[in-house]
């Protein structure tokens, strides 16, 4: 039996990766004729980093997925399936996969063609929409569902409709040690000549050590020989955002308690044998979590296993682990039940020896190898029961392999501290066309949509110089004015309507999904400021991009009965327009296709998700269809050149092709997608986006690899090869659209197998 593990993996400190590990050899323990773990199968291991070198990592891992690559999970899955494993486990963990909840583990799944089995760590009570979808398509691609507790099995059959039948309890296993004769350990200074109370494990706020803290006094009243020991690292992720704070508040709260001679902190990670010799040190072991909504503890189950005399709050698996006199359990944040329950156990050693006993005697059913052999089991009848022919499998509409990788180098190029400078030569800034409030607006719903798909700092520290620009230009009255020179003069008393209503788009993109509240505060005082000037827009394409941020306000705001009412009578000049203009041959809403086109259709599929509107959402259908036939028949995206346009009756100008009407045409069909739910417009919508890639009138990319930016246009002659913000920003923004598609692959392809099917 070979295996495949999907997971963290040593040398990344993560309790995941240390479960994994101990796994691994567990299974190998039951084939005592094995050398090395390599000879029953390999690790895909999971990267915080953008570098695959980040850490040293045996040579058990093969292959190496960094969190945020959608491409490497499809890679991963395509080396699994070429090698010789039978079977593959996944450890799961919402956080340590990419995308919303780490949703991009599910198109590496949905490719398997080995039989896999899925332990899930973390099973949430009240899961978002995302979580729970993930925990279904999980189970739906797994031919079991691993769980160490009871409760997570009522969770998975109440909460997510898994079937019972699909899921199986193996506990959380334990270190196959015993204590040394002569303990090293109780020689240490906080340990020598005293009654020692232990946790352990990565420390962070959620643990809950405070609440041990305050218990000393009480404690130490009754029992002066008391030392209550921290073992472990603070937690990397807490480090990283946040340093030694917590470790230095429970330091801070010690002294203020008069204890500090009573608290030691071990800042180190200790290997399962010497960890063993930390626990039968003590006297007793503390897990001090601070809510139920911990379905498994590896740490409690170490304690446990080794026979220690555990107390702890009533979370869901300490419940279940220390029922049967196994443990103590005190109320969550509760200082004085804690210091009483620890009390009584030290001052009885009878008690305390017998809850040892119980404890020691159930380990013994947890141990490694006896865990490991019950995987073995699942392993083999998931091997043998496994029919590849049974699932159905598809290349995705949305390939991934064809995306460039996501770069913002050329943004940040053309970005400085007052904004994104309109035009370039080439990829060169040409700081002598200044600045807009367009492409600013672009550029900060851009950098919102990074920074939603994988937290991007780079993306987080553009957000400010964007929407300060907007700030900047908004006038006394609440409009706004599109341009500023070089040297920061305005260059008009008020923009545009187009302008207008880009800004009212990315004020709204903003509300809807604030970086920070903060951001969401400033973006709301902006679009209220500007509120007056909607009942002035007279322009269609004015009147469009103020729908879409209307709509995207009332996403995060929908008991705005007012705003309500605008968006519905801002809708209607689009609805009256086109029946005003169309005919059995001129599906549109006004004589001649312009430019930005996509952009009207689009704007009633927000309007009708919001409003309910029967009339737009079929005037947006026929629109839709209509600008598809016309664009899309020759395979590629063909759209209106800005040459000419293309007036009813008249000649269709093939150029001069820009890339905001790709743009549109992208965010169109994934609006459409978002509400209709059929793939035929994912596939249209990828179809469109592969225009910035070559896939269009002259076979020529648009995108440079090179600098990152995107060439401005099609021309008769060729590519326009100056890389403005408005081109880079379309191309950016579409290419996001595409990524945010592909995370829902598990979707689509299920509707189009159906489909089929039927």
């Amino acid at each position: 039996m070979k295996i495949a593990y999907i997971s963290t993996f040593p040398p990344r400190e993560c309790g995941i990766a240390t479960f994994n590990q101990n796994l691994m050899h567990a299974i190998n323990a039951n084939y005592p004729k094995r050398k090395t773990l390599l000879e029953g199968g390999f690790v895909v291991a999971l990267n915080d980093s953008e570098n695959i070198q980040e850490y040293e990592y045996p040579e058990d891992v093969k292959y190496v997925i960094r969190q945020n690559h959608q491409k490497d999970y499809i890679r991963a899955a395509n080396y699994i399936n070429t090698s010789a494993v039978d079977a593959v486990i996944l450890e799961h963990e919402f956080g340590i996969y990419g995308g919303e909840s780490g949703i991009y583990i599910l198109p590496l799944i949905n490719r398997l063609e080995k039989p896999l089995i899925s332990i899930l760590h973390t099973i949430l009570k009240d899961p978002s929409y995302v979580q729970r979808i993930i925990i279904r398509e999980i189970a739906e691609q797994s031919s079991k569902i691993v769980v160490m507790s009871k409760r997570a099995v009522e969770f998975l059959t109440t909460i997510y409709d898994i079937p019972v039948e699909k899921i199986q309890i193996i506990e959380h296993g334990v270190p196959d040690l015993e204590a040394s004769e002569e303990n090293p350990v109780k020689n240490l200074t906080p340990f020598k000549n005293r009654r020692v109370m232990l946790t352990f494990g990565l420390i962070s706020r959620n643990k809950g050590l405070e609440t041990v803290v305050r218990a000393l006094p009480k404690i130490v009243e009754k029992h002066p020989d008391v030392m209550y020991v921290v073992l472990g690292n603070t937690h990397p992720g807490v480090v990283k955002h946040s340093g030694e704070e917590y470790r230095d508040h429970l330091k801070s709260l010690a002294a203020q308690l008069k204890v500090t001679q009573h608290l030691a902190f071990i800042n180190k990670f200790v290997a399962e044998d010497e960890l063993i010799d930390y626990l039968t040190a003590a006297e007793v072991y503390v897990t001090p979590y601070l809510n139920e909504a911990q379905i498994t503890s590896g740490t409690l189950s170490y304690a446990v296993g080794a026979g220690a005399a555990v107390v702890s709050t009533p979370y869901w698996h300490a419940t279940e682990l220390l029922a049967d006199d196994r443990g103590r359990l005190f109320d969550f944040k509760n200082a004085d039940a804690l210091a009483e329950t620890v009390n009584e156990l030290l001052d009885d050693d009878a008690l305390l020896n017998e809850l040892k006993e119980n404890a020691y005697e159930y380990g013994l059913h947890l141990r490694w190898p006896v865990i490991g052999s019950e995987f073995i089991k699942v392993a083999q009848e998931a091997a043998a029961t496994h029919d590849f022919s049974d699932k159905i499998l598809k290349n995705s509409i949305v390939d991934p392999e064809v995306l460039p990788k996501f770069s913002l180098a050329h943004v940040t190029r053309l970005t400085d501290d007052t904004g994104i400078v309109q035009h370039a030569k080439y990829g060169i800034p040409n700081l002598k066309e200044g600045y807009c409030v367009d492409d600013n607006s672009r550029a900060l719903i851009m950098a919102l949509m990074a920074y939603q798909r994988n937290g991007s700092q780079e993306a987080y520290r553009l957000l400010p110089i964007y929407l300060s620009y907007i700030h900047y230009m908004q006038t006394d009255d609440g409009n706004f004015r599109n341009f500023l020179s070089f040297d920061r003069r305005y260059l008009d008393e008020v923009g545009t309507e187009d302008s207008f209503g880009r800004t009212i788009w990315a004020l709204g993109h903003l509300i809807n999904c604030a970086a920070s509240n903060s951001y969401r505060e400033f973006a709301l005082e902006l679009f209220h400021r500007s509120y007056p000037h909607f009942k002035a827009l007279r322009y269609l394409r004015g009147l469009a991009n103020t729908i879409i941020g209307v709509s995207l306000y009332l996403q995060a705001f929908p008991t705005d009965e007012g705003m309500v009412q605008e968006l519905k009578r801002m809708t209607q000049p689009l609805i009256d327009a086109y029946n005003n203009t169309r005919s059995d041959d001129w599906e549109w809403f006004e004589e001649s296709m312009t430019y930005d086109n996509a952009i009207l259709p689009l704007a009633l599929l927000h309007s009708c998700e919001i409003t309910g509107n029967e009339g737009a959402k079929k005037i947006a259908l026929t629109t839709m269809a209509f600008l598809d036939k016309l664009t899309l028949s020759n395979g590629y995206l063909s759209p209106v050149g800005n040459d000419g346009w293309y007036y009813r009756g008249g000649k269709f100008p093939t150029f001069d092709q820009q890339a905001i009407e790709t743009m549109a045409m992208v965010l169109m069909h994934f609006q459409a997608y978002q509400i209709f739910r059929k793939p035929q417009y994912i596939e249209k919508m990828f179809l469109s986006y592969k225009w910035f890639l070559g896939e269009n009138t002259l076979r020529a990319p648009l995108y440079d690899h090179e600098t990152k930016g995107c060439c401005d246009g099609l021309l008769p002659t060729g590519i326009n090869r100056n890389q403005g913000a408005e081109s880079t920003l379309a191309y950016l923004i579409s290419h996001l659209t595409v990524l945010k598609a592909f995370e829902l692959e598990y979707e689509y392809n299920k509707i189009e197998e159906h489909v089929k099917l039927c």
